[in-house]
C-alpha cells in the first residue's frame, strides 16, 4: 500500500503513571530531551507523507490544542474531542473515523517514541500492510528490547516477524517473545459493528485474530515507552547514546 495513509493519535488519557507531572502537563507534551512526545510523533508522519491527523483530546485538553493550533490552522490536523466522556483506544478512534475515511489508517499512542531504521517505520508498515490478507498490521517489539515496558509481552508470531506475520495473543503463557508497540495499520471497517463509547482496541485486535488476519510486523531499530518520569530519563539517556535528535 501507499505510504500517504491518515492518522490517529491517541492523546487523550490521562497519564497517571507520571504522577504529580500529569497535574500540570498532559503525557502528550511531556518533553524528552527537549522535544514533546507528540511533536515527535507529527515529524514521523509528516516524514510519511501523511496528509491528515486527527488527534484525541481529554485530559488537559485545551493546552494540546493550543499547542497544536498552527497545525490545524494549516489543515494538518484535525482534534477529536472527548472532553466530555473518555472513550479509551477503540471508543475514541471509533468516533474519530468520520474526520479519517474509509482507507486503512494509522492509528498511534501518544507515549510511543521510537528511532527508524534504514526504512521509516512508518512507511514500512504502510507497505508492508496487504488488505486481501490483514485487517490489523502491528508493530512488535522484542519483550527483552523494549525500553519502558515492564510487561511480560503480548503476542506469540507465526515466523520471525521480520515480514508481516500471523500473530496470536500470548493468552496463558507466562510470556511472549514480543510486545505491541503501539504503532498499527488497521481497516476502519473493522470498527463498522463496534458501539459507540467507551471500550479498548484490543477488541479490534482480537476481531482481527478471530477471522486470522492479525498480523505483526518486527521493529528494526530502537523503540521506547515513555509512560513514567523514570522512563523519561530512560529515554533521554538512549537517545544521546544513539546520538538521535
Amino acid at each position: 500500500m501507499s505510504a500517504a495513509l491518515n492518522a490517529m493519535v491517541l492523546a487523550a488519557g490521562k497519564g497517571t503513571r507520571m504522577g504529580a507531572l500529569s497535574d500540570t502537563t498532559p503525557k502528550p507534551l511531556v518533553p524528552v530531551a527537549g522535544v514533546p512526545l507528540l511533536d515527535r510523533i507529527l515529524a514521523h508522519l509528516d516524514k510519511a507523507g501523511c496528509a491528515k491527523a486527527v488527534v484525541n483530546v481529554h485530559h488537559l485538553a485545551d493546552q494540546i490544542e493550543a499547542h497544536l493550533a498552527p497545525h490545524v490552522e494549516a489543515g494538518h490536523v484535525m482534534i477529536s474531542d472527548e472532553r466530555d466522556a473518555l472513550l479509551e483506544t477503540g471508543g475514541g478512534v471509533k468516533k474519530a473515523l468520520p474526520m479519517l475515511g474509509r482507507d486503512p489508517i494509522y492509528v498511534i499512542n501518544s507515549d510511543a517514541l521510537w528511532v527508524d531504521g534504514d526504512k521509516g517505520t512508518l512507511k514500512r508498515l504502510a507497505t508492508a500492510f496487504d488488505p486481501a490478507r490483514m485487517d490489523v498490521l502491528l508493530l512488535l517489539v522484542p519483550t527483552a528490547d523494549a525500553l519502558g515496558y515492564d510487561g511480560a509481552g503480548d503476542f506469540i508470531p507465526a515466523g520471525d516477524a521480520t515480514e508481516p506475520t500471523p500473530i496470536t495473543f500470548r493468552a496463558d503463557a507466562p510470556s511472549a517473545p514480543v510486545m505491541f508497540g503501539g504503532i498499527q495499520v488497521v481497516k476502519p471497517t473493522l470498527y463498522d459493528d463496534m458501539p459507540e463509547g467507551k471500550w479498548s482496541n484490543v477488541e479490534i485486535f482480537r476481531k482481527a485474530s478471530s477471522a486470522g488476519r492479525l498480523y505483526g510486523l518486527l521493529h528494526t531499530c530502537h523503540w521506547m515507552h515513555v509512560g513514567t518520569p523514570e522512563a523519561i530519563k530512560a529515554a533521554e539517556d538512549k537517545l544521546a547514546e544513539l546520538g538521535a535528535d
